[in-house]
């Protein structure tokens, strides 16, 4: 429940399963309020109020204009298909919406530069649903892989986000709909992936993309499964991702550094959710005969009073707050953020779609 003098109010246009997660987290963030729901029917909307147990003071409407047209409304979460957000977050934003947005953020960087246009020119924030970002977790890592004399210098990056869905979700789920969600795991599952590589190597680009040539697809041929290797020439680093619907859950990040390693098998939602372990070696030699090692990983745990969804929430409104009390610009970080993983997800899919050769960035 909101305790903040002057909340920032919120609709979320869209009522898909990750809906129900992010309003429980706009009523725990203390900043914020939800103020409005939208679907395309009205019956929909009434159906997701009364499952989420929303207060009778929500607004529910039957139309995405309606909710775009309340002058209540500061701040929109869009977890539309993907194939809908350059029209929607376009004229949320024309409409001054503060817009966070599902991802992945478009179908190519060439729409989402549409997008990031209209929020820069129409004052608005902007930042996508990426939630890990926000736990305390990630800062502390992010401290010990900074630290020279710990982990020394960044070598090798690993990400996996995979899961095994049942049989109807190859059937109606819009992520394998290619007039949907056309990008498939590589936008789904994918984006969080590259989205953790980006983050450990400070977000500079990679010199090129490769795709790795085992690759699934289903008959629409929306991608069910891939991998491909990224590589910065002048850090001589390495990383390799997998992601896919067709393998059981993992979430895993490894991160490889001269002098030390941290490893996250939880990195996108954590085992618990007031809480998020990782383990980092430093200095690991083996012993006599190589029948050991001299240390062992040291398991770290870093406690979060708020679920790192509201954690997103709390700071996507402080931001919004900041430009609607304080008259503050937008914050560039987060769409900065968004097009460097965006162009990666562009690289990755124009390296499968032309048999798998690198592709500069």
């Amino acid at each position: 429940m909101a305790d903040d003098e002057n909340p920032i109010n919120f609709g979320i246009m869209g009522c898909a399963e990750i809906a129900r997660k992010v309003s429980r987290a706009i009523h725990l963030a203390p900043n914020s309020i939800l103020r409005a729901i939208a679907s395309r029917s009205i019956e929909k909307a009434k159906r997701f109020a009364i499952k989420n147990s929303l207060p009778d003071d929500v607004k529910i409407y039957g139309s995405y204009d309606e909710l775009l047209d309340d002058p209540c409304v500061d701040a929109v979460y869009m977890p539309l298909p993907t194939s809908l957000h350059l029209q929607w977050a376009v004229l949320a934003a024309q409409k001054k919406k503060h817009i966070l947005l599902e991802k992945p953020t478009a179908l190519d960087v060439d729409q989402l530069d549409q997008i990031l246009e209209a929020c820069e020119s129409n004052g608005v924030q902007f930042m996508d649903g990426t939630m890990w970002y926000h736990h305390p977790r990630t800062a502390k890592m992010k401290a010990l892989l900074s630290d020279s004399q710990i982990f020394g210098q960044l070598r090798f990056i690993h990400s996996s986000s995979s899961f095994a869905p049942s049989p109807e979700f190859f059937e109606k789920d819009i992520r394998v709909k290619m007039n949907l969600d056309g990008l498939g795991a590589l936008g789904d599952a994918g984006w969080y992936c590259i989205a953790a590589i980006l983050w450990a190597m400070d977000y500079h680009l990679p010199t090129t993309v490769t795709a790795l040539p085992a690759i699934a697809r289903n008959s629409a041929g929306v991608i069910l499964s891939c991998s491909a290797s990224l590589n910065w020439d002048k850090h001589e680093t390495i990383a390799t991702f997998y992601c896919s619907f067709l393998s059981h859950e993992s979430m895993d990040l490894a991160i490889s550094g001269s002098n030390g390693s941290l490893h996250i098998n939880d990195f996108i939602i954590p085992y618990q959710e007031n809480s998020g372990p990782f383990s980092v070696t430093s200095g690991a030699k083996f012993v006599d005969l190589h029948i050991g090692w001299n240390v062992k990983p040291e398991i770290v745990q870093v406690a979060t009073e708020l679920p790192q969804e509201a954690l997103m929430v709390q700071e996507f409104a402080r931001l919004v707050k900041g430009i609607k009390i304080s008259g503050s610009n937008p914050d560039g970080k987060w769409p900065g953020i968004s097009r460097m993983t965006q162009l990666v997800i562009d690289a990755v899919k124009k390296s499968i779609d032309l048999g798998f050769i690198s592709v500069s960035l």
